[in-house]
């Protein structure tokens, strides 16, 4: 029995265990979409699941509250799928394991899933409480946001019905969001012809790991250090002085997540080998000295595979390098007039060369629209230069600030009245799902908040314990002092 059962409020802290043990990575919703209609069934709910696979459960007004602008509650069902290198963990089949360290409660070697089942499991217990005042509820539990926010996109007008969104799937407690950043997917390919290594030729294979991660738009700022641009910095000194050549590349698995991994395959004359495994080396130690202030420690080795029977033609494997050493990674730009947050940054998030294809994935953010439209022409520059295919898919415009929301005036009031301080108003940078759903229901009156995490896209994802009860105090005080129609 996990120990997060007794945590404060144990009435979301059972739900978000009972969600632990459902497998849940993004493109795999059947389970916890089953699983979360029989909840809401179970309690004698309209529940349903519309044609995107969006879950919507339905609860009516309290006695005396028929009178209050109905709110939607809304989160995504899906996690991130990352675990550490040397972690056994099939996320398709097996349950997240959860400890308590101090504070905090973390996973075994792998994401928590906080982002977003704790806004879930609140949902959950307003959904099953008996006690509570509130107006018409209805729950929006979305599918595959993390991979490209697919339930949101797929929602149609009419689905739901109420005036305000409450969205739980922001990280830090004791802030409102009020606006968020828009995105594009940028996926540059192209196909090649493999050449045979140089006879003579041994073939290395280079592992960078140890690097922390995170989430590509929170902690975009933070200078974390990204696998794909650490790589590509040893592979192009070893191309140009140790006569390596470049025969597969694998990078990142998530566009929303910094790369903590890479690996690659080079061909190097066997004369040279010692050379380049001193390259390794020095490497490494560069690396750990640049970030030893952020990541701690950097993992980069070697070790002798089987020669393979093709590499990159040496004219595209150029291209390819100098492309990825060009790309524009991490802020580009604060916002002007609110400095101290990010307005657009990129990502080169996934790198896979090999077998005669080359792909390259970054997802590109920014709360400006011009400017989104400015970073993603760079990135096409960049990889059309190499004669690489681009293409933008995904997009979706951010979420402009009412600094005038009716329920934003409410909630500060409410969260002074309840913690004794102000809570923060902010615009994130991040895509959260108010920014579509806004434009498919416009009107709706948004606010995003949730319970403290960090590192919620890498296997250092973690829930910070008292704000979880912080938390669902101030979403039930909300749910009591909904304005009226």
């Amino acid at each position: 029995m996990s120990t997060i059962l007794s945590l404060a409020p144990q009435n979301v802290w059972k739900h978000f265990y009972s969600l632990t043990q459902i497998p849940r990575p993004s493109g795999h919703m059947e389970k916890v979409t089953d699983f979360l209609i029989n909840f809401g069934k179970g309690l004698g709910l309209e529940s349903f699941v519309d044609e995107a696979g969006n879950v919507i459960i339905r609860k009516p007004a309290t006695p005396g509250m028929e009178n209050r602008k109905g709110v939607i509650l809304q989160a995504h069902m899906d996690m991130v799928p990352q675990k550490n290198n040397d972690t056994v963990h099939d996320f398709e089949k097996d349950p997240i394991e959860t400890y308590i360290d101090g504070d905090w409660v973390k996973a075994k070697g792998t994401t928590l899933g906080a982002d977003n089942g704790l806004g879930v499991a609140a949902i959950m217990a307003v959904l099953e409480a008996k006690d509570l005042k509130h107006g018409p509820l209805e729950a929006l539990i979305t599918k595959d946001e993390e991979t490209g926010m697919f339930g949101a996109f797929g929602l149609k007008p009419g689905t739901v019905n109420g005036e305000i969104l409450l969205n739980l799937d922001s990280e830090d407690e004791g802030e409102l969001y009020i606006g968020c950043a828009g995105g594009m997917d940028v996926t540059a390919t192209l196909e090649y012809k493999e050449v045979a290594p140089e006879a003579g030729d041994i073939a290395v294979q280079v592992i960078l790991k140890g690097l922390r991660g995170g989430h590509s738009g929170l902690e975009i700022n933070e200078g974390r250090a990204n696998a794909n641009k650490l790589l590509v910095r040893f592979i192009r000194e070893a191309v140009a002085s140790y006569e390596a050549r470049l025969a597969s590349w694998e990078g990142g698995n998530m566009r929303n997540a910094i790369p903590r991994e890479a690996h690659a395959i080079v061909t190097i004359p066997a004369e040279n080998e010692e050379e380049l495994l001193g390259l390794v080396k020095y490497c490494e130690d560069l690396f750990n000295e640049e970030y030893s202030a952020i990541e701690t420690p950097i993992s980069f080795t070697a070790e002798r595979v089987e020669l393979p029977a093709g590499q990159v033609p040496e004219e595209i494997q150029d291209n390819l390098i100098d492309a990825i050493f060009a790309c524009q990674n991490g802020v580009t730009r604060m916002i002007p007039t609110v400095p101290d947050t990010v307005e657009t940054s990129s990502n080169l998030a996934i790198i896979t060369i090999g077998e005669g294809k080359a792909a390259i994935k970054i997802l590109a953010r920014s709360s400006s629209d011009s400017m989104k439209e400015y970073l993603t022409t760079s990135l096409e520059s960049c990889f059309s230069m190499a004669g690489m295919k681009v293409e933008m898919t995904g997009g979706y415009s951010g979420w402009q600030p009412d600094v005038n929301s009716p329920i934003l005036h409410a909630m500060k009031a409410s969260y002074k009245q309840q913690f004794g301080v102000e809570p923060a108003v902010k615009v994130i940078h991040a895509g959260l799902e108010c920014g579509i759903i806004g434009a498919i229901i416009p009107g709706l009156d948004m606010i995003s908040f949730g319970p403290t995490l960090r590192s919620p896209h890498s296997p250092d994802e973690r829930a910070l314990i008292p704000t979880v009860q912080k938390f669902y105090d101030f979403l039930v005080a909300t749910l009591e002092q909904t304005p009226m129609k």
